[in-house]
């Protein structure tokens, strides 16, 4: 069953362009230029049920913008949205009470009362029961250990504690859909790890589907086995995170670190294998092969120079699409 279906969705913005000078300014007043630009570039995309999907790109690429159609935000320029087996536009009052949720840099929650009472006013909101409530919420609350802070307002809360307790009101309805739009920015190490189990956790418990935009990809590589990639308001992959990796032109990342400072001239030019220098002694080889072609290239190293230290890495999701987007690495 697919809980999301995109078909050529498309969102234009018109800007205002002014003319230079005072020249200009007064031409302005008469006649205005505007700019079309297109956020989202005719995209199609069918998310199934109880998939965890990341969709990335860098800033400017449509993510959030995507998101805010799907979730009734924003209307499309054109194509169409079906979530849920709803429009999120025509149908919003019904399809809200099927989604939860999160930007990370906008809240929810009322910023001068306790947690507790922003809980109650929501659950009013999506007409929660009272048993349905106390036995799911219960187990949130528990699960993301806000329990010490629900009689405190939201403004006394770090941005640690704010965010699970953004994450658990965008779950009081307990939606089988969840859009998470940077929900561990400027988060620390243990908070994020909680928010990941607690994801997981619902994933597994209850089939919540959720679409996860964030720039932190350990949080992709945690979380997701499927990720979207866009660039440009276009999506220039759409499959499984392993697959990715394999998919790009470079797959592994050798590290030569020798004994004394070594030249380009002293390193092998093998096909499939590209050279990137790190510091006076250390050496990256990028190369698009198998082990077999790593073997090769690690003995005709060591052959030639003395070595201190070889490590053989798989290249990060990270500079896989730090290499797409500033290298133009192409994807098969």
């Amino acid at each position: 069953m697919n809980v999301i279906e995109v078909q050529n969705l498309r969102k234009e913005f018109k800007s205002f362009s002014s003319r230079p000078g005072l020249t200009g300014a007064f031409r302005d007043l008469l006649t205005r230029n505007y700019k079309v630009h297109a956020a989202v570039d005719d995209i199609s995309l069918t998310v199934k049920q109880g998939e965890m999907v990341g969709y990335i790109g860098e800033n400017g690429a449509g993510k959030s913008t995507t998101i805010k159609m799907l979730t009734g935000i924003l209307t499309p320029t054109s194509g169409s949205i079906v979530v849920n087996g709803m429009d999120p536009h025509k149908e919003r009052e019904e399809f809200v009470r099927t989604i939860g949720v999160v930007f990370g840099q906008r809240s929810q929650l009322w910023w001068d009362i306790a947690v507790q009472e922003s809980f109650r006013l929501l659950k009013k909101v999506y007409r929660v029961s009272d048993a349905d409530y106390n036995r799911h919420m219960g187990h949130v609350i528990e699960t993301l250990e806000i329990g010490p802070l629900l009689d405190k307002p939201v403004r006394k809360l770090s941005l640690g504690q704010r965010m699970r307790c953004e994450l658990a009101a965008a779950l009081i309805h307990n939606p089988p859909l969840l859009f998470l739009d940077e929900p561990t920015i400027g988060l620390d190490v243990l908070v994020k790890l909680k928010i990941r189990k607690f994801l997981k956790e619902i994933n597994e418990q209850y089939k919540t589907t959720i679409l996860l935009t964030t720039h932190d990809l350990t949080d992709i590589e945690a979380l997701c086995e499927r990720v979207v990639l866009l660039d440009e308001g276009k999506i220039i992959y759409d499959g499984k995170l392993s697959q990715l990796q394999t998919s790009a032109v470079e797959g592994k990342q050798v590290e030569f670190e020798f004994l004394k400072e070594v030249d380009s001239d002293g390193l092998p030019g093998m096909a499939n294998v590209s050279w990137e220098h790190k510091d006076d002694a250390t050496w990256l080889a990028y190369v698009n092969g198998d082990e077999r072609l790593v073997s090769q290239l690690i003995s005709e190293v060591v052959q030639s120079n003395p070595i201190k230290n070889v490590r053989i890495n798989e290249i990060s999701t990270e500079e896989i699409v730090r290499k797409i987007y500033e290298e133009g690495m192409t994807i098969r």
